[in-house]
């Protein structure tokens, strides 16, 4: 059945679920600004509604960003056997009818002209109500290989979005014909980065290559530890800023504590780097990153050299995948999550930075993966479908 008439457009009414994680938050909003800025050149406004979990990310992020939001009960279907996870399972199996009809109940009321979804297991029930109305859905796929909510929606989409070219095998014959490479939505406010402001802002030598270490905002024990173990190496080539999580910050503070004077200069610790961010991705020679679908996208559209150590327990091992597809392509360097160790860390960094032919290669190589226009084709995918 169908909710419309043929003046349903005159006001876009947009429902955006997705959430759970930043790597499905941050494109939902991404994609809601773009949408508002694309709108106000022609003096209209949509209006969105944001369906998520209470008290998730997405929840707060909507409300940080005046985006009205509505809360859903959900379950997550986990494929791990163990006692605990099974008993969690049979407690989520009674919410998720529960779900579906708040979801059924929100299209219903709201009336969109289109659904978006970024992932999570919050937009499974957006997904049947869209398709119960017959609602336009569009899915979003961040990550290379479909996760197992958008592998249950793939098959109600009106439109699959993905964000690279190799996820086409991905999906089943049918699933194909319906699905467009758009890449993953990156925040405008990457690209407009200074590396002048970076060096002013950590006081950083002038003449010395910089190194940006990240494990994400918690930061990465991991990457922590294997950097320890060679900064004192490292720093007399490079210089570091090295975001480092708020776990890890005294201990990391103390390990900079521990260098002599002059090493200790070029080093710079922070629990978490909040707006000079996009000032530090300009200036850095190498970016030392997990390789999470966001970070991912933003590192490729800026044609980074990095150095990828994928996190080892990601779902369905997505960012060894990842990693192991860029690497391939020459797009970076992977150092095997579980096993990689300080000593392949010093070696990857000081191979790229002794080698700038190298690094121009790598960057040139990355871009091709990039997708710096995301956001806008997402937004011009979502109109056409809401024009049918």
């Amino acid at each position: 059945m169908s909710l419309y008439s043929s003046e349903r457009l005159h006001t876009l009414r947009v429902i955006v679920t997705g959430g759970g994680t930043g790597g499905h938050t941050y494109p939902a909003l991404t994609t809601v600004t773009t949408l508002q800025r694309r709108l106000a050149e022609t003096g209209a406004a949509p209006e969105v509604l944001w369906v998520g979990v209470a008290g998730g990310l997405e929840s707060k992020i909507a409300e940080r960003n005046h985006i009205p939001f509505r809360a859903i009960t959900t379950g997550k279907l986990r494929r791990s056997t163990s006692p605990k996870d099974l008993a969690r399972n049979f407690v989520d199996a009674f919410r998720i009818p529960i779900g579906v009809l708040q979801a059924v109940l929100t299209v219903a009321r709201t009336k969109p002209a289109v659904a978006l979804s970024t992932g999570g297991y919050v937009s499974v029930p957006i997904g049947l109500a869209a398709k119960l109305f017959g609602v336009p859905y569009l899915l979003h796929e961040q990550t290379l290989s479909l996760g197992l909510a958008n592998r249950i929606l793939a098959r109600v989409a009106t439109r699959i979005l993905l964000s690279h070219e190799a996820s086409l095998e991905h999906l089943p014959p049918k699933a194909r014909a319906k699905a467009v490479v758009t890449g993953n939505p990156i925040r405008a406010e990457v690209f407009q980065g200074d590396p002048a402001r970076a060096y002013q802002a950590f006081n950083l030598e002038p003449n010395l290559p910089l190194v940006l270490v990240t494990g994400g905002a918690a930061g990465a024990q991991q990457i922590n530890r294997m950097l320890t173990g060679v900064l004192g190496d490292l720093l007399q080539y490079c210089q570091i800023v090295h975001q480092c999580g708020s776990l890890s910050y005294t201990e990391m503070q103390q390990v900079a504590a521990s260098l002599p004077p002059q090493l200790a200069a070029r080093y710079h610790v922070l629990d978490f780097i909040h707006d000079e961010l996009p000032d530090l991705l300009a200036a850095a020679h190498i970016v030392v990153a997990r390789s999470g679908a966001g970070t991912v996208a933003e590192l490729t559209a800026l044609g980074k050299a990095c150095v990828l150590v994928p996190y080892p327990f990601s779902a369905a091992d997505e960012q060894r995948v990842t990693a192991r597809h860029l690497a391939a392509t020459g797009a970076a360097v992977m150092l095997d999550g579980p096993t990689a160790t300080p000593e392949e860390l010093r070696t990857a960094i000081h191979g790229l930075l002794a080698d700038p032919h190298r690094r121009e290669a790598m960057a040139r190589a990355a871009r091709t993966h990039g997708k710096p226009d995301a956001a806008d084709h997402v937004v011009t995918e979502l109109l056409a479908v809401s024009a049918r």
